[in-house]
């Protein structure tokens, strides 16, 4: 058993608020982890935190042996809920961004993903519905060859075509070296679309 993430004590509060309270735990290599639960939990302030984008207010989250930072951002595909993508970008331009900040970003899969995803390069941002701009955002995710995947709340509001498209890419990523984790406060949604 490897274990790829530790958190310890992990703890994040935003002025009087607590989002996470001495959260331990402890995530191995290659498997595929669930994080459930409503509204408000912590789900996203504990992705965020992996991710690199908050600093604990106390505890500490090891990944891959290091201490959350540049190094572990080099393994780590956070995939957040938030529209990210510039509406006036073209999918190309997408694709070419994301070929720029990551090393480890594989154009080709993306390419062949997109053909999956029923999404073409010249297509801009701006047109696409809410379900494709989310297939969009696990092509340009799961094209990285990371070690750990942060996949947050990937099939909150979009159609049930998306869904299982979505689903069929996560479950066709897997990889023996890499970990997957998908939060979602929809428990009975996610638990029928894995166990199809």
């Amino acid at each position: 058993m490897t274990i790829l993430l530790k958190a310890d004590n992990l703890t994040k509060g935003f002025f009087r608020n607590k989002a996470l309270t001495n959260l331990n735990l402890e995530i191995e290599k290659g498997k595929v982890y669930g994080l459930l639960g409503p509204n408000g939990s912590g789900k996203t302030t504990f992705f965020k935190i992996a991710a690199g984008l908050f600093k604990p207010t106390s505890g500490s989250l090891i990944i891959n042996g290091s201490t959350v930072g540049v190094e572990s951002k080099k393994y780590t595909a956070f995939m957040p809920t938030e529209d990210f993508l510039a509406k006036w970008m073209k999918i190309k331009m997408v694709l070419d961004f994301y070929a720029d900040m990551y090393e480890d970003f594989d154009r080709n899969q993306a390419q062949q993903s997109l053909e999956q995803m029923e999404l073409r390069e010249d297509m801009k941002v701006s047109s696409l519905s809410t379900g494709m701009k989310a297939r969009l955002k696990m092509v340009v995710t799961m094209a990285r060859k990371a070690s750990l995947y942060l996949l947050d709340e990937p099939l909150n509001g979009i159609d049930l075509i998306s869904r299982d498209k979505i689903m069929k890419m996560i479950v066709s990523s897997l990889r023996e070296d890499c970990t997957v984790i998908i939060s979602s406060h929809l428990v009975s949604e996610l638990e029928a679309e894995w166990m199809k």
